[in-house]
């Protein structure tokens, strides 16, 4: 079923507090997270992080081509967001909130127990585009503030999110949890995250999970099966 554009016309920062636009403050969340961001990167010494490292990624190979997974997960979300922002308000709603949750809490696992991880190769075995793009990643995104990661928590996000959703396709419904699965595998074999990240995220979307979805979808769920 095709949705109905959001209409925007008239938008300016001074109605940001309207009803009609009141959902896009929820953006700002973004200034918060990338506020932290800088100063789990830049204020917090090596020295302090604590090394996430499990026997699981000893054995998961380095598998530089699942940087195309990495990489597309920035499309996705921004592209989860922007379609809910102009299509589907509740949703982007939904979405922002249960992001900014996993951030929160990221973010503050991030400060009170630093982490790093000391998984990417000191060469890569193969000069290829798959590595050259990895290296522009290494060299961008330091190896430390990764457990959990934010990678699985926004895919989980997105998928909570698309599940809920009668009006897609069942179809649409199995891509994202593909997607999903296929993002918790690429973080590893990519060497950005630890088998541990990646699980550390569920525990995070458990929290986020409830606060978002317990009155419209959870409560109701459960009523009807006590009945």
């Amino acid at each position: 079923m095709k949705k109905q554009r959001v209409d925007y016309s008239g938008f300016s920062l001074r109605r940001l507090r309207e009803p009609r636009f009141s959902h896009m403050l929820l953006l700002l969340g973004w200034v918060g997270y990338f506020a932290l961001y800088f100063i789990t990167e830049n204020l917090i010494p090596v020295e302090r992080c604590h090394e996430i490292h499990c026997v699981l990624d000893d054995m998961i190979p380095f598998r530089e081509g699942f940087v195309i997974i990495y990489v597309a997960w920035y499309a996705v979300c921004f592209g989860s967001l922007a379609y809910t922002l102009f299509f589907d308000v509740p949703n982007f709603r939904r979405l922002q909130i249960y992001i900014m949750i996993t951030q929160a809490l990221a973010m503050l696992c991030y400060i009170i127990y630093p982490s790093i991880q000391l998984l990417r190769p000191a060469e890569f075995p193969r000069q290829n585009f798959f590595t050259w793009v990895l290296g522009l990643i290494y060299a961008f995104d330091t190896p430390t503030g990764v457990c959990p990661s934010l990678h699985v928590a926004y895919s989980c996000g997105i998928l909570s999110v698309a599940w809920k959703d009668e009006r897609l396709s069942k179809y649409t419904k199995i891509a994202a949890l593909l997607f999903t699965l296929a993002v918790s595998v690429a973080v590893c074999a990519v060497k950005q995250h630890s088998a541990v990240d990646v699980l550390a995220a569920l525990p995070v979307c458990m929290i986020a999970e409830p606060i978002v979805f317990w009155k419209d979808y959870w409560k109701p769920k459960l009523q009807k099966l006590a009945k």
